[in-house]
């Protein structure tokens, strides 16, 4: 992308509101922590400065979001282990964020995807060879939707010539904090605590497979026990972009509170509030997409829709077979 001689047309003030009101447009909360209005002046406190700081250089503007780790290792949820239908539509949604903002800021923007699969693969129970094969075929997705506006980082390209176990031991001892102190702090409840029973939950699911004999209470201490390890380790993956990109405006696929320093983004319409593209399935409802596990969408009778011979999303031939509750927010047109 390029750098421009003149911002917009617009005073910078307002074009900072537009592009915060594209942001939040999809914004995630915390329960009882919403904006009272949006753009907010809290958020804009926290978000304004590094957009405006962006704009005066007449750089694209970068945002950084960990994300897209690699597909969950339970059939039940997914398709297999590549990206399908649901990534393409969560990058999609990304894609169509940056243009907006380029209708207003002639730079444009992009989105630096931080992808964390092998930050902590060997916690969430994911092969190192799935996520090579995850991080490839989601960079050629990423430049086949958003060749300008999405790129991908990953901890292969910050330890290249290390192993995949030294990366991560590597990654840990330099940004990592020590583990009882994030025990002690997840014990205090609040947002931490909230995430990593979000993560438990996850890992837990991700468990329930044929070819694990052990108890379900077993499973869900080992669940517990792997959580903080995957919460130790983002958090010192996110310390670490931080450092590579001090300037970019952080984004997160879970909720935030108003005023954080990171703005919680929706990626794709659920029927679950934590389900990301990684964890479910696209389903093409009417013409639009709805994320679901993947067992859900067989249980309505979706019919399996393949796409360069693999799968690719569902169809669900009868909207109306969704329970009432499942409401699509956001318009996304089926491909």
């Amino acid at each position: 992308m390029r750098k421009a001689d003149a911002v917009t047309a617009d005073a910078p003030s307002t074009a900072v509101d537009r592009i915060l009101h594209i942001i939040t447009a999809q914004q995630r909360f915390t329960p009882g922590n919403e904006c009272a209005v949006r753009p907010c002046p809290r958020c804009a406190d926290v978000h304004g400065a590094k957009i405006q700081q962006q704009m005066a250089r007449g750089e694209p503007l970068c945002f950084l979001l960990p994300a897209f780790p690699g597909k969950s290792p339970n059939p039940r949820k997914v398709l297999g282990v590549l990206p399908d239908m649901a990534e393409a539509v969560s990058l999609g949604r990304l894609d169509e964020m940056c243009r907006r903002i380029g209708a207003v800021y002639a730079p444009g923007a992009q989105v630096v995807i931080c992808s964390d699969g092998r930050v902590f693969s060997d916690a969430v129970g994911i092969r190192d060879e799935a996520i090579t094969a995850y991080q490839r075929a989601l960079r050629e997705m990423a430049g086949r939707i958003g060749p300008n506006t999405l790129a991908l980082y990953h901890l292969d390209d910050v330890y290249p010539q290390a192993s995949h176990e030294d990366m991560r031991a590597t990654l840990t001892a330099r940004y990592g904090e020590d583990l009882t102190l994030l025990k002690q702090w997840i014990s205090e409840g609040g947002e931490l605590l909230a995430l990593y029973r979000g993560i438990t939950r996850f890992l837990f699911e991700d468990a329930d497979r044929p070819d694990r004999q052990d108890s379900r209470a077993a499973r869900q201490r080992d669940s517990r026990a792997r959580a903080y390890v995957v919460i130790q380790r983002s958090r010192a993956w996110g310390e670490l972009v931080g450092r590579h990109f001090p300037d970019a405006l952080r984004l997160s696929i879970h909720p935030q509170a108003c005023g954080a320093k990171k703005l919680g983004i929706s990626l794709m319409d659920a029927t679950e509030n934590w389900l990301t593209a990684w964890h479910g399935v696209a389903v093409d409802v009417g013409g639009r997409f709805l994320l679901m596990k993947r067992y859900h969408a067989e249980s309505l009778g979706a019919e399996l829709v393949h796409r360069d011979g693999r799968p690719s999303h569902f169809r669900l031939a009868d909207p109306s077979s969704l329970p009432p509750s499942k409401e699509i927010q956001h318009e996304t047109t089926a491909a």
